[in-house]
């Protein structure tokens, strides 16, 4: 799920409450390097939990196989100096990546689709560490409205805005099949969320105002699948 994480980073930065770091509509200047903060994170909460007091710029480059110069200028975007000699403190240094990315803030969210994948993030239990608060999920099947998953309340779809109001929800994760995805964002955007994070393979027509991150499951396994095919002609 580390992809998962890196894209939320991603769509927490472009909402409205980070347009002061905007460029253009909703291009952030150092997108590439919001992407790669979330595993240096999972670098120095290990060395944190080693009772590793520094944790330098090289160390990280090694584990994720980059160079020591771009590993210090994704860092300095957070605020963060290293220590000469030493590096960073990793406490310092969690810190600042969390604050910067805004996990150290919870958003409530709601789920848009109560399928299989919806089902599955809904019991990702992590989610929580990142700021994620999932406070309803929306579905339009009989079968799925009043149950629960994992928790959360499956709520009748057209109660959407009512709920959103309820919760203070600014984020959907929208989950529904994809032929009915742009009806449901259409529904998202007129109920008040601002950020969709969109699991579809459809591209969403919003508002400028609206804010989407598309994670597009079947393009990450047609890269895989081609990956394998070039190491087996090798």
């Amino acid at each position: 799920m580390r992809l998962t994480f890196t894209s939320f980073a991603y769509i927490v930065k472009k909402s409205p409450k980070y347009k002061d770091v905007l460029m253009a509509k909703h291009k952030i200047t150092a997108a590439p390097s919001v992407r790669r903060l979330p595993s240096y994170l999972y670098i120095v909460q290990q060395a944190y939990k080693n009772n590793q007091e520094y944790i330098s710029g090289t160390v990280i480059a090694q584990e994720l196989k980059l160079e020591p110069i771009q590993v210090r200028k994704d860092l300095a975007i957070t605020g963060i100096v290293g220590r000469p000699k030493k590096g960073y403190p990793t406490g310092e240094l969690m810190n600042a990546i969390n604050r910067f990315l805004g996990w150290d803030t919870t958003h409530k969210t709601v789920l848009v689709g109560a399928g299989n994948l919806g089902t599955a993030l809904a019991g990702y239990q992590e989610f929580r560490l990142h700021g994620i608060d999932i406070a309803a999920a929306f579905d339009n099947d009989p079968g799925k409205i009043g149950t629960t998953i994992h928790g959360v309340l499956v709520h009748p779809l057209d109660t959407l805005e009512k709920q959103i109001k309820r919760t203070g929800a600014k984020i959907a994760i929208l989950t529904v099949p994809s032929e009915h995805a742009q009806e449901a964002a259409d529904r998202i955007v007129a109920a008040g969320i601002t950020a969709i994070w969109n699991f579809t393979n459809r591209k969403l027509s919003v508002p400028d105002h609206v804010v989407v991150q598309k994670e597009d499951l079947t393009s990450g396994f047609a890269l895989l699948s081609v990956m394998m095919r070039f190491d087996r002609d090798e």
